[in-house]
């Protein structure tokens, strides 16, 4: 799982064995270690009806609908969006790059644009 921060927006993006890890638990972390201090973030099924997110004690954590997400793991769709309050909020299955990238994408979906 990675994600991307820029401005107001989070994006989240999951390789086929992300997802098939928040399939069956219903949460994924990753976390980066600064030495002191660790920085978490974490995608969480939950009940209510709209993509949120939450920032704590240096955790970023991505809730998602149940039924939003059984959708997801279940389909081919490719992502969701919405916003909450004046963050946008994107997840996402990864695709593989179209482009040579030094980074390992064997887990990655299939890009749908690559001929």
């Amino acid at each position: 799982m990675k994600i991307r921060i820029k401005g107001n927006s989070l994006r989240y993006r999951l390789t086929k064995t992300d997802v098939e890890c928040f399939a069956k638990h219903g949460y994924l972390e990753e976390i980066t270690d600064f030495g002191g201090q660790r920085f978490i973030y974490a995608l969480q099924r939950y009940s209510l009806p709209n993509l949120t997110a939450h920032l704590q004690n240096n955790c970023i954590t991505l809730f998602m609908p149940a039924d939003m997400a059984n959708e997801w793991v279940a389909t081919e769709k490719v992502g969701f969006e919405s916003t909450d309050n004046e963050l946008y909020l994107l997840i996402e299955k990864d695709f593989k790059c179209l482009d040579d990238v030094a980074e390992d994408q064997s887990d990655n979906y299939p890009n749908p644009l690559k001929k």
